[in-house]
């Protein structure tokens, strides 16, 4: 809960920091006003980590950079046209804003940039009231025209005007409202969430990078259910992401399966749980969340009701990774991203055939190959993705993945596992049988890949030997 008194010192300390104190003290010898703007007031009234600090001043564009000059190690302007000049002054990257006054042509979501003379006009046009205040520096005078603190104290996100017409403005608001729902544990006020349900289908004028890059943000929370919830029951996911919505399959009184969206965001939840556990100090992995958010949108497409009550998902996996490859690219994400959700939707059933029987070394040493580089993630999210509340289950499943990952470990530390490779390379294919480079010393290579998976090493005079009996037995 907020204790404004504790807020209070938080922001004087804020004010009174090198960074803040020096640009404060610059910009009030030249006669222009200055204010820390949005979230490191929030952040600060509300004890959490200020990280980049944003200014707002009347100052134009040309006058802030030859305010700071003086001050900084660095400057760039490269938002000039929007009213912002950046600038590292004691080893910290600030912003400085003129105050703004923009207005919206309701067609995209790129504002006419206009320049205020107030800064409570230029705060009443943010996204969130609780975004929306503003610290005078360096008289230390909190600026709040929209009541952002009781919203504070109440933990509520409200837009500071008509959310329709905010909304109607920029529509990318409604994605942030999720997000900050998240990040902040806020409830959305009533009115706002309504709005974000009735225009909703405005999203279309957002680019996709843009979409994107919330849709990371929000999983890079610590509690990103939160605002996905808030996205399926708004409308707004299946604008843009309509595979997560699906996932509420309809339940007949003949044939019933386990909750998939329940499950979907337990998957999640969990597996944020075992990031943290196993790299504690590591960035969120955005990758791992989105596959654990995603590794079963195949389901709707290959549900069958057998006779007797019976439900099957066959083959959910392969769907599910493709159509994750699809909408993945849709949403401009990077090439690396995509190929990792893919492959761990693809690989997440691997495991469970494991828990029925012990592997073979050689399917062990094939796990490994086919997971590469994603084995970590695939731990987490196979580990994850037992929500099952049935004890004795639950616990025969995760004594048999501990048992997987131990026998991992001691097979790469026999073998070097994670640099599986034959023991002879292309070079020496072609020296054995008298080859040329082309198809056959692939086929050769793949031969002695399957050697090695299955038997181990076995040194490169075998490999020699066994190479040769392929071959004259292929010729």
């Amino acid at each position: 809960m907020l204790n404004m008194a504790e807020g209070i010192a938080r922001l004087g300390a804020l004010a009174e920091s090198p960074v803040v104190s020096t640009l404060a003290r610059a910009f009030s010898d030249a006669g222009f006003d200055l204010a820390i703007v949005g979230g490191p007031v929030r952040d600060a009234l509300l004890g959490r980590p200020t990280n980049d600090l944003d200014f707002t001043t009347n100052a134009r564009p040309d006058d802030i950079l030859k305010i700071v000059k003086p001050i900084s190690s660095a400057r760039w302007d490269i938002g000039r046209a929007f009213g912002t000049i950046g600038a590292r002054i004691h080893g910290e990257q600030v912003e400085v804003t003129t105050y703004r006054a923009d207005s919206y042509d309701g067609v995209t979501r790129k504002p006419t940039v206009e320049f205020g003379d107030t800064i409570e006009g230029d705060l009443v046009r943010r996204d969130f009231t609780v975004n929306a205040m503003a610290l005078r520096v360096p008289g230390q005078t909190l600026v709040d025209p929209t009541g952002g603190v009781e919203d504070l104290v109440r933990g509520v996100l409200r837009t500071p005007t008509d959310p329709a017409v905010s909304f109607g403005d920029d529509p990318l608001r409604m994605l942030r409202a999720a997000r900050f729902a998240s990040q902040l544990g806020f409830a959305i006020d009533p009115a706002t969430e309504a709005a974000m349900e009735q225009l909703r289908g405005t999203l279309e004028i957002v680019s996709p990078e843009r979409i994107q890059a919330e849709l990371v943000k929000l999983l890079a929370t610590d509690d990103p259910v939160r605002g996905i919830r808030v996205l399926v029951e708004t409308g707004l996911m299946a604008e843009f992401l309509p595979e997560i919505p699906a996932l509420q399959l309809e339940v007949d009184e003949h044939h019933h399966h386990k909750d998939v969206y329940e499950h979907s965001l337990t998957v999640l939840r969990q597996a944020i749980e075992l990031e943290k556990a196993r790299n504690p100090d590591a960035a969120p992995d955005v990758a791992l969340r989105l596959a654990s958010l995603l590794h079963d949108i195949g389901k709707p497409a290959t549900r069958r009701l057998e006779p007797g009550g019976g439900v099957t998902f066959y083959h959910h996996d392969l769907k599910g990774a493709r159509m994750a490859r699809k909408r993945l690219q849709e949403l401009r994400f990077d090439t690396a991203t995509i190929a990792t959700v893919s492959r761990l939707i693809e690989l997440h059933l691997r495991f469970f055939g494991y828990s029925e029987g012990a592997w073979t070394d050689s399917a062990v040493r094939r796990y490994v190959r086919d997971a590469d580089a994603e084995l970590d993630r695939l731990h987490i999210l196979t580990r994850a993705d037992v929500t099952t509340r049935n004890v004795k289950k639950a616990t025969r499943l995760a004594r048999a993945y501990d048992d997987i990952e131990r026998r991992i470990a001691e097979l790469a530390a026999q073998e070097q596992l994670d640099a599986m490779r034959p023991e002879l390379d292309g070079n020496r294919i072609q020296e054995v049988l008298g080859l040329t480079p082309g198809r056959e010393v692939g086929e050769a290579y793949r031969f002695l890949l399957d050697l090695r998976l299955d038997e181990g090493i076995v040194g490169e005079e075998e490999a020699e030997r066994r190479l040769r009996e392929w071959w004259a037995a292929r010729a």
